[in-house]
This record gives C-alpha cells, structure tokens and sequence, in this order.
C-alpha cells in the first residue's frame, strides 16, 4: 500500500466498534508512545494513565488510550512519530498479520482501515465459532460413547431379561430396557442437531470469507486506480513546473535586457550632462567598515554590528536554531520560530535592513505560509540542511553588497568568511535584539 490509500484527518473507524485484538494493539502502541512524549503534550485524559506502570498501560488505560486517538489529532501524530522511529514495523501495510495491518491502516488513516476491522472482527467471531463447534463435537463424543454405554447395558438387559423371563425381575428389564431406548433415541436426536449445526456454522464461515475475499479485491483494485490517477496527476504538476520555470526564465532574460538598456541610457545622461560622480560608493564604505573592525569577516561587538546594520541595502542572514537554541532552548521549537521572527520583525523596521531567517525544515511538520512583516522566512528542503541554504543565500549575492551572517556554527562561519560575508555570534545577535 502506499500514499494513495490514506486519507487525511481522522481515521474512518469507528474507535468503539474495534474488535478486540484491534483495540489492545492500538492502545499497546499508544501506550509505548507515552514515555516519548512531553508532559505538556499528553492529552489531559491519558495523564492518569501516564502514572501506571509501562507493562499495565495499554491493559489498564484502553479505554482513555482509544479515546485519545479518536479525539486527539495531536496525540495521534505523535503515536504515529514514536512508532516510525521506535516500532517501523508497526505501521507495515504489507505485514501477513491481519491486526499488525489493520491497526496500521487505523493510525494511517488508510481507506482499508474498516475492511481490516471488519475482517479482524470475522476472524474472531470465527474462533469463537471454532470453539464452539470443538464444543459440539466434544459433546457428540460424549454422547456417542453414552450410546456406546447404553448399548451394552440394553444388550446386558435383554441379556438379563431372556434369562429372568417370566419373573418379576424380568418386567423390571424390560422397563429398564424401555427407559434405555427412549434415552438412545434422544442421544441420536442431540447428535444429529449438533451435526446440523456445525454444518450451518461451515456454510456461513465459507460464504463470509468468499464476501470479504471479494470486497478486498475491489479495495486492492480501487488503489490501483487512485495510484495511477496520483502519477498523473504528478506528471501534469511536473510539466506544469517545467513550462512555469522556462516562462520565468525568458521573462528574467527579458528583465535583464531591459535593465542594460536602461542603465545605458541612464550613463549616456549622466555622460552629456557631466554628472559621472565622484563621491564615496556603497562598496567604499563597506570596505572602510571592514577595515574598522580590524578582523576580517568578523563582527567584534554589538556597535560593529549597529553599524553594519546601518550601511545601504545590507542583507541579514540568520541561522535559525542556532540563535533560538543559543537564547531561549527551553521553549517549544515551534515558539522559537515565532519568538525569533517577531524580534527580527522589529530589528528590520528600525533598521531597513533585508532579513532572511533559515531553519531546518526535516522536524517541521507544517510550513508557516508567511513569515512577520519585514522577514523572510526559509525551510529547508527534506534532506537540506540550514546550514547548505545560508551557504547558497551568501553564494547568491553579487559582489560588493554588505551581507552579515548571523550564527555561532564554526563551519558556517568559515565558508561564509571566505565568500566575503560577516559573521556574528548567535549571543552577539540577541543582545541586539534585546535592545530593540
């Protein structure tokens, strides 16, 4: 199975009609999940359940344990999370056990989810079944051999009853006899009806296993479509992206034409009027500042960095999580991100300078779809780290632009150093940010 199957959202289950062996699998890995999780991120309803001993979790806290990945998209995440780094094996579409499987595609959200339900729920109701046919065949042993007993006792009674013929003891064989045959008889009848029975139980097992053997081939063969109809659906996007990227490239070509045409205009005006120019350049005063802070590439102190920070379209390159970590670690990842933008936010409004804030994408589960105003906000791609997209930011810019590097990462720093960049420590920026 793969991605076509799943669904987003809740899992299309019903988490009270679970059968049995699903139910205990699901709360034995929520369960697991707990020890991994942070106080603040258990549901209030599985707390209690937090105190039991690890081995009495999933048995004691089911109910509270179902209840909360019903409810709690939050806490099914992290089930999901624990069991991809601690239990891969878990969340197998392709395992040959039906509740292995079926509680997979419940934490998955897969379409199959309620025909593996449903097929769990047979198999048990079949065991049972199972159970209570070994039942019957036992008790038709049992009545079998009464038969058997009750054969020998008629042969022993009319046995008896030839040999006591005419006496009184001799009536008292034939009642017994009597007695027997109606007891045989009601034995017979027992067994034939359990016989019955089993036969019964057979015909509806074999008529409910051909429905669902049925129902998972339409299931399978419904995947295959939504998977193809998901290929080409990628390859559209992809030839979409492809036409998108040669427009903008031929509009970007016809951009850099119009701007040497521009700039051609522009000095010839400059020429015939005798305005060339000879007052100081961007590029003079950033050389002048990097020969006031006497280290090349290095910011020494929080004034160095004001005046960095003041020279004409100066480009701030923050290395996320290296300054978050550096200043407030105790917080949520997901609140340093916003604590640390909102601060850049106000350093970029007093300053004017252009803010780019990167941070490693691999543990983010959700993008934020804009950043605070004033900053550029980046992620990078899975298998990307932070580290590579600063590198190609410092990389991209044309010579002679100020670009400062926010970060205390001595690889960083050396390869951005190298490319002409400053770098500032991740303390040096946040007693900055303090000040703002």
């Amino acid at each position: 199975m793969d991605g076509a199957q799943r669904t987003s959202g809740a899992a299309p289950v019903d988490f009270e009609d679970l059968p049995p062996p699903l139910r205990a699998r699901l709360a034995d890995l929520a369960a697991g999940a707990l020890d991994e999780m942070r106080p603040s991120d258990v549901p209030a309803a599985l707390r209690p359940v937090v105190r039991f001993a690890p081995a009495k979790r999933a048995k004691l806290g089911q109910p509270a344990l179902l209840t909360a990945l019903s409810e709690s998209s939050v806490f099914r995440t992290s089930v999901l999370d624990w069991c991809r780094h601690h239990r891969p094996d878990a969340l197998s579409l392709e395992d040959p056990d039906p509740v292995v499987v079926g509680a997979a595609a419940v934490l998955l959200g897969a379409a199959i989810a309620p025909h593996y339900a449903e097929l769990i729920a047979f198999r048990s109701e079949q065991g049972q079944l199972r159970a209570e046919r070994d039942s019957a065949l036992a008790k038709v042993e049992r009545l079998v051999a009464e038969v058997d007993r009750l054969k020998g006792e008629l042969a022993e009674a009319r046995e008896s009853a030839d040999q006591a013929a005419g006496n009184e003891e001799a009536d008292r064989l034939r009642k017994r006899l009597r007695e027997q045959g109606m007891r045989l008889r009601e034995a017979k009848d027992a067994a034939e009806a359990a016989r019955e029975e089993l036969a019964r139980a057979r015909t509806d097992r074999e008529a409910a296993i051909a429905e669902i053997a049925a129902e998972r081939d339409r299931e399978q063969e419904r995947a295959r479509e939504e998977r193809q109809r998901a290929d080409r659906a990628a390859a559209e996007v992809q030839v979409a992206r492809e036409s998108a990227r040669e427009a903008r490239q031929g509009d970007e070509v016809r951009l850099a034409l119009l701007l040497e045409t521009l700039e051609g205009a522009v000095s010839g005006l400059r020429r015939e009027l005798g305005a060339a120019g000879s007052g100081p350049r961007p590029a003079d005063v950033v050389r002048r500042v990097r020969e006031q802070t006497a280290v090349a590439g290095a910011v020494a102190d929080v004034a160095a960095l004001d005046r960095l920070l003041g020279l004409p379209a100066v480009h701030l390159i923050v290395d996320g999580y290296n300054v978050t970590k550096t200043g407030y670690p105790e917080l949520p990842l997901a609140d340093q991100r916003d604590r640390l933008a909102h601060q850049l936010a106000a350093l970029a409004a007093r300053t004017g300078a252009e803010v780019t804030l990167v941070f490693d994408g691999a543990d983010v589960l959700a993008v934020p779809t804009a950043g605070p105003r004033g900053v550029r906000v980046l992620f990078s791609d899975s298998g990307v780290q932070a580290d590579d997209v600063i590198r190609d930011l410092v990389a991209a810019e044309p010579e002679g632009r100020q670009v400062v590097v926010a970060t205390s990462d001595r690889a960083v720093v050396t390869s951005v150093q190298r490319r002409g960049a400053y770098a500032v420590s991740s303390a040096m920026l946040l007693a900055r940010l303090n000040r703002v």
